[in-house]
C-alpha cells in the first residue's frame, strides 16, 4: 500500500532545500536535468472518484468474478462437487496450485469442524482465506530518508515507464518533490516516455543519450537529488527477460553504485509485473527478487484479460508487499493496494457490478 508519511508543500520544501543545501558538501556540478512544461491537457490534472476506479476494478476482474459468482449463485448444499469446481475455478484464476491448495484444505477444515452450514457461508469463507492471504502483503510505503530511491524492474512491456509516471504524480500530489531517472538507455521510445510523463506531472527529469551507461545515469540523478533537496528519486531500467543473467547483473550494478552515495540506497526495489502473464508473473517475480531483493510489487493491466489470481501466487509463496495495482492508463488508475477491496473485487457479481456503475 502506498502510504506517505510525511507531507510538505512546495514553498516549505523550497525553504528546507536551500537550507540543506548551503550545508552540503561539495558534490560538483549538479547533472542536467529536462526542464518539466506545462502539463498536459489531455492528462486529467485531479484523480477521478474512487468509485469508478472500483467499477474499473470490477470490469477488469468481471470475468473472474462471474465464475465464482455462478459457481455459488442457487446452491444451498455443500459437497464434494462444489468444492471440487471451487478448486478448478481457482487454478484457471491464475492462483497458483500452492495457494489454491492453502485455500480449499482451509475450507474442507472448516467444514469437517460444521463450521460452514450452506453455499453462501462457503463463499464467505473464501473470501476470509483469501484476504488471510493478501492481507500481511497490504504494507505501508514508508518513506523516511531523503532523497528516498525507488529502484523500478520488470520485464520489456509490463508498463514499467507508466507506473512510475503515475506514482511520481501520486507522489507530488502528497506534498513530496520528486525526481526522476530515465535508467532504460537501451531505447529512445523510454527516454522520450519519461521525459512526457515528467512534463505531465511537472516534474523534472535526468537523462541521457540512448546507450549511455545506465548505473552512470542513475549516479548522476542521486547527486542531482541530494544537490536539490529532492524527497523521492524514481529511477527507470530497461525492460529484461529475467532469465537474462547479463542484464539482471547490470541491476546489481546499479544497485552497488547506488549504495556508495547511500549504503541503504536503493531503499525500494519495486518489480512492476503485468497480471495477463499468469503465474508467469511469478516466475519473474521468483527470479528477480533472487537478483537483486525485490521490496515490494506493483501489479498492472487489471483492465485487460487479467485473471488477477497471480496475486494470490506471489503472496503466498514470496510474502512481498503489495504495493499498488494498475486499472488503466490514466494518472488516477494507478491505486494503492488493499487485501478487502481487491478480493471484493474479484468476487464481485455481475449483478453488484452494475448496481455500482
Amino acid at each position: 500500500m502506498l502510504s506517505f508519511r510525511r507531507k510538505k508543500h512546495r514553498k516549505d520544501r523550497a525553504t528546507e532545500s536551500a537550507e540543506s543545501t548551503e550545508s552540503m558538501p561539495e558534490r560538483g556540478e549538479a547533472p542536467e536535468a529536462s526542464e518539466p512544461a506545462e502539463p498536459s491537457r489531455t492528462i486529467q490534472e485531479e484523480g477521478a472518484p474512487r468509485t469508478g476506479w472500483l467499477i474499473r476494478l470490477h470490469s477488469g476482474l468481471r470475468k473472474t468474478g462471474s465464475g465464482f459468482s455462478s459457481l455459488f449463485l442457487g446452491r444451498k448444499a455443500i459437497d464434494e462437487e462444489l468444492l471440487e469446481e471451487l478448486e478448478t475455478l481457482l487454478l484457471m484464476a491464475d492462483v497458483g496450485v500452492e495457494a489454491t491448495q492453502c485455500i480449499v484444505d482451509n475450507l474442507t477444515e472448516r467444514l469437517k469442524r460444521n463450521q460452514l452450514a450452506d453455499a453462501m457461508a462457503l463463499q464467505n469463507a473464501l473470501r476470509d482465506e483469501m484476504i488471510a492471504i493478501l492481507a500481511p502483503c497490504t504494507q505501508a510505503l514508508v518513506i523516511d530518508t531523503h532523497p528516498y530511491v525507488m529502484l523500478t524492474v520488470g520485464v520489456n512491456g509490463v508498463g514499467k515507464t507508466t507506473t512510475i509516471g503515475k506514482l511520481g504524480r501520486r507522489l507530488q500530489d502528497n506534498g513530496y518533490e520528486v525526481m526522476l531517472a530515465a535508467g532504460d538507455t537501451f531505447r529512445a521510445a523510454a527516454v522520450e516516455q519519461l521525459k512526457i510523463w515528467g512534463e505531465r506531472g511537472d516534474i523534472p527529469v535526468i537523462a541521457q543519450p540512448t546507450g549511455s551507461d545506465a548505473a552512470s545515469v542513475i549516479y548522476d540523478a542521486h547527486q542531482a537529488a541530494f544537490a536539490r533537496g529532492i524527497d523521492v528519486l524514481i529511477a527507470d531500467t530497461a525492460g529484461r527477460l529475467h532469465t537474462q543473467s547479463n542484464l539482471m547483473e547490470e541491476l546489481k550494478k546499479i544497485k552497488r553504485v547506488l549504495s556508495k552515495q547511500d549504503s541503504s540506497a536503493p531503499h525500494e526495489v519495486l518489480l512492476v509485473v503485468d497480471a495477463s502473464t499468469g503465474q508467469n508473473a511469478l516466475a519473474q517475480a521468483r527470479q528477480f527478487h533472487a537478483a537483486v531483493g525485490v521490496t515490494g510489487i506493483a501489479l498492472t493491466k487489471l483492465d485487460g484479460t487479467a485473471k488477477g489470481g497471480v496475486i494470490f501466487a506471489i503472496a503466498q509463496q514470496l510474502g512481498l508487499p503489495i504495493r499498488c495495482i494498475g486499472v488503466g492508463e490514466q494518472l488516477e488508475d494507478l491505486r494503492p493496494f488493499t487485501a478487502e477491496e481487491f478480493v471484493d473485487a474479484l468476487l464481485a457479481a455481475p449483478a453488484q457490478e452494475s448496481a455500482a456503475e
